[in-house]
C-alpha cells in the first residue's frame, strides 16, 4: 500500500552572472537590474497555487537552487521563508540551504542569510585550481573560495557543502586530488564530488575543451579521491555525496528515497503523492523567467504534469534510490510506489545474477560493481 513521504521545498532562482559552459541547468544570464522583488511575488503566487496539493503536510527541508540564488539579497530570502512559512507547516528543525557562487558574495550578507533563517550553504567551488576555474568558465579564484567559505563560518555557518569536479580539462590525478585536500582543509560538514559531464545543450557539447582525461583517468581520480575523503572522515553515502557524520543533505536524501517535494520557481520540478487517490504526480513550471513571472499562480505557468504509470514507477524510484551506497529498504519501494515487490520480481532476479545487488531480499542495495555500472542496474527496471 502505498503511504504518503516526507515532504520538501524546492525553490528555484534562475539567474547568474555568467552561463557556465557546461551547465544545462535552467539558468539565465541577468541583464541589468534583476526584479528580486517581483520574482518573490511570483514565488508566493505560485506556491499559493500549488499549495492543495501539500495541505497540512510538514516541510522537512527547503533548497533554494540555480542559477546563483545567492544574487539574492538577503532581505528578498527573508520574505519568501516567512511567507512560505505561514503558508506551510515547517518541521521546528527544517533544514535550509542556500546554494552560492564564490564569486557573487560580499562577505556581508551570509549574517543576513542566515538571520532570515538559512542553516546551510552550498558553495560551487568546482576546483581550487586557477587554471581549471578559467576553463571552467567560472567568475571566481580559488582565493574567493577560499574567503567565501571561511566569512561564512566567521557568520555562523557550521553546515557548509563544497561543490568540487574532477576529469576536467587540463587536469592530472594529482590536481584532482590537491583540489579535495584544499575542500578538506576548510572543514566542511558535506563534499559533493562528481565528474564533469558533456550535457547536450551546452557548449562544451559543441566545442569539446581540450585536455579531458580518459575514462581510465577520470576512474582512476574518482577511486583516489574516494580514498582521500574516507581517510579523512567524509563517509560516501551517494554517487556523489561525502558527508561528516550525521550531516547528509536531508533536501537531497528526500529526492533519493523517492519523497515529495514541491517545485517553485522558473522550470521547477516538483513531485508529489496526491492524497485522495494516491497517485503520484511531477510538475513542471515554465522555464523562461519572464513567462513564468507573468504566468505565476495560474495554471498556465505549469509547464506540464504527469501522472506516474504503475510501469513507470519502478524506473523512477530505482533512478534514485540506487544511487544510495546503503540503499534502501524493499519495504520503502512498496509504500513508495503502492507496488507489489512482485511488480519488479524479474528484474531482482537478473540484477542478482548479474553481481549488481545484495543478495537480501529485503534490502535493495548496490554491491561495488553496480555502483560502477549503475546506470545499466537502473536501465533493467525501464520497461
Amino acid at each position: 500500500m502505498l503511504t504518503t513521504p516526507p515532504l520538501s521545498l524546492y525553490v528555484h532562482l534562475p539567474w547568474c552572472v555568467r552561463k557556465c559552459p557546461y551547465c544545462d541547468f535552467n539558468s539565465h544570464e541577468g541583464r541589468g537590474a534583476l526584479p528580486f522583488e517581483a520574482y518573490v511575488d511570483a514565488l508566493l503566487a505560485d506556491l499559493d497555487h500549488d499549495l492543495p496539493l501539500a495541505w497540512g503536510r510538514t516541510v522537512h527541508s527547503v533548497f533554494f537552487g540555480g542559477g546563483t540564488p545567492s544574487l539574492f539579497p538577503p532581505a528578498t530570502i527573508d520574505r519568501f521563508l516567512q511567507q512560505a512559512s505561514a503558508r506551510l507547516r515547517f518541521a521546528p528543525d527544517v533544514e535550509v540551504t542556500l546554494e552560492t557562487n564564490p564569486g557573487t558574495v560580499e562577505h556581508g550578507p551570509f549574517a543576513g542569510y542566515r538571520a532570515a533563517g538559512v542553516n546551510r550553504l552550498s558553495f560551487g567551488v568546482q576546483s581550487f585550481d586557477d587554471g581549471c576555474l578559467q576553463r571552467l568558465g567560472r567568475i571566481h579564484s580559488s582565493g574567493d573560495a577560499e574567503r567565501a567559505v571561511k566569512a561564512a563560518q566567521d557568520a555562523g555557518f557550521d553546515n557548509l557543502n563544497l561543490d568540487l569536479m574532477y576529469a576536467l580539462p587540463g587536469q592530472s590525478l594529482a590536481m584532482a586530488l590537491a583540489d579535495v585536500d584544499r575542500a578538506i582543509a576548510l572543514q566542511p560538514a558535506h563534499l559533493s564530488h562528481y565528474q564533469l559531464t558533456l550535457e547536450p545543450n551546452t557548449v562544451f557539447a559543441v566545442r569539446t575543451p581540450a585536455g579531458l582525461p580518459d575514462e581510465d583517468g577520470a576512474w582512476d581520480m574518482q577511486e583516489a579521491c574516494q580514498a582521500r575523503l574516507a581517510a579523512a572522515g567524509f563517509g560516501q553515502y551517494e554517487v556523489s555525496a561525502y558527508a561528516r557524520a550525521g550531516r547528509q543533505c536531508r533536501h537531497n536524501l528526500n529526492y533519493w528515497q523517492f519523497g515529495d517535494y514541491l517545485g517553485i520557481g522558473a522550470g521547477a520540478h516538483g513531485k508529489l503523492t496526491l492524497g485522495a487517490s494516491q497517485q503520484v504526480l511531477r510538475r513542471w513550471k515554465l522555464r523562461h523567467p519572464a513567462e513564468y513571472q507573468a504566468k505565476a499562480g495560474m495554471p498556465a505557468a505549469i509547464g506540464g504534469d504527469e501522472v506516474l504509470t504503475a510501469s513507470r514507477l519502478p524506473f523512477d524510484f530505482m533512478l534514485n534510490a540506487l544511487r544510495l551506497n546503503a540503499g534502501v529498504p524493499m519495504a520503502m519501494f512498496e509504500a513508495r510506489t503502492g507496488l507489489p515487490r512482485a511488480a519488479i520480481a524479474d528484474h531482482l532476479a537478473t540484477a542478482h545474477a548479474r553481481g549488481w545487488l545484495e543478495p537480501d531480499p529485503d534490502w535493495l542495495r548496490p554491491t561495488e560493481l553496480g555502483r560502477r555500472f549503475a546506470n545499466d542496474v537502473i536501465g533493467l527496471f525501464l520497461d
